[in-house]
């Protein structure tokens, strides 16, 4: 008895028990069309499939509302041998919760029963109907189908209704998280820049920021916690709390506000938990970039005359060590260098093939585009990130563009 079926009813799609399920019930008529109208006009069963092949002719079949058993409507040829059997189906039994409250409701619907409702000696209740064509039906209840049906309907509506919870907290959390991206742009004189977040799903873990640091600084900052979904935006959030609270002492001991936002986020998170970060101050006056990049992707500072810097890790990642430490390296810029920041969902974007999008790409959009605007430049990429993984985002896309101007 090793390989007896389980008594749970779970389906196993192995060779000692392969997957096994009733598909239909035959049933002969002699009009499949005016059959069709008894069957879901006068019963409310509903239209399965309605389809003509050239060898077959006409398949059609309908279902009760639950779907679960199915009955095709055949219509044989005469002086066929299924002919004959027309009208002499007799075993089929239906099962409901209120037989009298079926009798009377198919009744007024001009369905032939045999006789009324009627007692069992094994406590249920029964009727026999038939259809147009005189196959027969037994309708029946007892009290055990009653309750198998009033659980499996709360087990539904149960699950229907914790759907729409988990859609409606997902909602929530989408709004509550949009306000957490910058609402306001400080003005700067020789910077123009502008950023987006268009997450993969309904929440993630990407986060960019702009802080006013004061004295005509601002603080540019992208990062990418660790997981997907609710988790990682948790993690964001905690993320974004933590630079937002220390950000009053970045300005003057910026290696000292990132070992404290870097503390706060590992006490706060599970030991697994951290999130790459890349946190540059640029000074307005000076067009001077200071910044630590603590295991993020390398943004891209594309110059004027075409060459390219790469603003490399300065740092581990944030949250994996109590004890942390990082340093800080610097960038002039000078009108017309234009610098970009980005996670994974856009260099690891995916074609068809399976081939990232990568930082060339982005190299290369951002030479043929550098006459443009901040914020133009930032829908261009966008863009054409989508169409070059057109079917599936994978992971959230996050992007800051920051041109240094007259």
């Amino acid at each position: 008895m090793e390989n007896a079926p389980s008594s749970s009813g779970a389906v196993r799609l192995d060779r000692q028990n392969p997957y096994l399920r009733l598909l239909c019930i035959n049933i002969f008529v002699r009009d499949q069309e005016r059959s069709l109208r008894f069957y879901v006009d006068q019963l409310g069963f509903g239209l399965v499939i309605d389809e003509n092949y050239e060898s077959a002719g006409r398949w059609l079949a309908v279902a009760p509302p639950d779907g679960n058993a199915v009955l095709a409507l055949i219509t044989p040829k005469r002086k066929s041998e299924d002919y004959r059997l027309i009208g002499r189906s007799k075993h089929a039994v239906l099962v409901t919760e209120d037989v009298v409250a079926k009798f009377d409701e198919w009744s007024k619907r001009g369905v032939r029963f045999h006789h009324p409702p009627q007692t069992t000696l094994w406590g249920g209740v029964f009727t026999r109907f038939d259809d147009l064509d005189g196959n027969s039906f037994t309708l029946v209840g007892r009290d055990d189908f009653v309750r198998e049906i009033e659980a499996q309907r709360r087990a539904a509506a149960e699950k229907l209704e914790a759907e729409r919870r988990a859609a409606q907290e997902l909602d929530i959390a989408k709004r509550v998280q949009a306000r957490l991206f910058p609402q306001t742009l400080p003005p700067l004189k020789t910077l123009d820049y502008a950023g987006l977040c268009v997450q993969a799903h309904q929440v993630g873990g990407d986060y960019y920021d702009f802080l006013n640091l004061g004295q005509s600084r601002l603080g540019l900052v992208i990062g990418d916690t660790s997981g997907k979904g609710i988790g990682a935006a948790l993690l964001m959030a905690n993320l974004q709390a933590n630079l937002r609270s220390q950000s009053a002492i970045a300005l003057q001991q910026p290696q000292r506000f990132l070992q404290s936002v870097n503390q706060l986020f590992y006490q706060n998170t599970s030991e697994s938990a951290y999130a790459t970060l890349f946190f540059g101050e640029y000074d307005d006056h000076r067009r001077c970039l200071r910044y630590a990049n603590c295991g993020h992707y390398a943004p891209v500072l594309l110059r004027r005359d075409g060459t390219l810097d790469r603003l490399d890790s300065t740092g581990t990642v944030l949250g994996l060590f109590e004890r942390w430490e990082c340093s800080l390296a610097e960038q002039k810029l000078s009108a017309g260098d234009t610098l970009v920041l980005y996670t994974d969902g856009i260099s690891e974007a995916l074609d068809d093939a399976g081939e990232e999008f990568g930082e060339q790409r982005l190299v290369e959009l951002l030479r043929q585009n550098h006459d443009q605007a901040a914020r133009a430049m930032l829908s261009g990429i966008l863009e054409e990130v989508q169409r070059f993984s057109a079917h599936k985002q994978h992971d959230d896309i996050t992007l800051i563009v920051a041109k240094c101007r007259d």
